[in-house]
């Protein structure tokens, strides 16, 4: 049995109707493909929770996390992840890539021009949707 893993991702609006997206380093698992910036629970931490600390300490921002959008499992070759996808808005900062590769603010409708980690096109697809 696979071990799964719970993560959190945030899908940050601003004004402009552009979502942030990160960009996954070469050194990473998944490496070069896109995702919604987060990351996992620590024992005790609800989503939202865990998604604040993770964006301060990946983005050096805050944010407000609001209703959960998705709430998928996705099997990979050597785990599940449970990523649950989190409405945000920042607060406090600019967010700032210091684990990923690249931060890119993408409309909503060029959302699936961009190529995706797998967990998260389900999220993807709600948003164009």
């Amino acid at each position: 049995m696979k071990k799964t893993i719970k993560v959190a991702a945030a899908v940050i609006q601003n004004d402009r109707d552009m979502i942030l997206c990160a960009l996954r380093s070469p050194t990473m698992s998944l490496a070069n493909l896109w995702e919604f910036p987060g990351g996992k629970l620590e024992e005790g931490e609800n989503a939202r929770e865990a998604l604040v600390r993770e964006i301060h300490e990946e983005l050096c921002c805050k944010i407000e996390a609001g209703e959960i959008i998705a709430d998928i499992h996705h099997e990979y070759e050597k785990v599940v992840v449970n990523l649950i996808s989190i409405q945000a808005k920042i607060v406090e900062g600019e967010p700032v890539a210091q684990e990923h590769a690249e931060l890119r603010w993408v409309p909503v409708s060029e959302l699936e021009s961009l190529e995706w980690a797998p967990a998260d096109i389900p999220t993807v697809n709600a948003l164009v949707n």
